[in-house]
């Protein structure tokens, strides 16, 4: 078990997709589609650097929240509840060539086919420039069975960290 509960490790490690949302230079929040890779302590994403402004916001505001609310995030499978986890973010980007391979092992383990297109990755050398983005998770709230007519659980960042 990691720094989450174990209920919302499974929602996360079992959700291909979560609504990674940050604050963008105005002040208005951007919701992006992400693909969550959690290792017990940490929930990492990656971003191509071409033409990203979710690394822009994230350099303005280094705080965001995923989100888990869907089953289809979860190949349709029923969810056993919503998560959404807050947390500072912290961005990767000393080498966009390198630096995001420390998690290519989480991502193949989620999605077999990178696999091969990371084989292929001369074929398409600018999806691969990439960076971290790291989100380190301060509060969590569980909305157990799904049950957004109730309050959901809350855990602090001393109960998560």
């Amino acid at each position: 078990m990691g720094v989450l509960p174990e209920a919302i490790e499974e929602i996360l490690n079992a959700a291909l997709v979560c609504e990674f949302s940050v604050v963008n230079a105005r002040g208005v929040p951007v919701t992006h589609p992400m693909i969550p890779l959690y290792d017990g302590e940490k929930i990492s994403m990656t971003s191509s650097i071409l033409f990203s402004k979710k690394l822009d916001h994230v350099r303005e505001n280094p705080h965001a929240a995923i989100s888990i609310s869907d089953a289809n995030a979860v190949h349709g499978e029923p969810l056993r509840g919503r998560v959404t986890i807050q947390g500072d973010v912290t961005l990767h980007e000393t080498d966009p060539h390198t630096d995001w391979e420390r998690i290519l092992p989480l991502w193949t383990a989620k999605e077999p086919i990178v696999s091969m297109f990371y084989a292929k990755r001369v074929a398409l050398p600018l999806f691969w420039e990439r960076v971290i983005i790291e989100l380190r998770p301060r509060k969590a709230f569980y909305w157990e069975d799904g049950r957004t007519d109730v309050p959901p659980k809350v855990f602090e960042a001393a109960e998560v960290a």
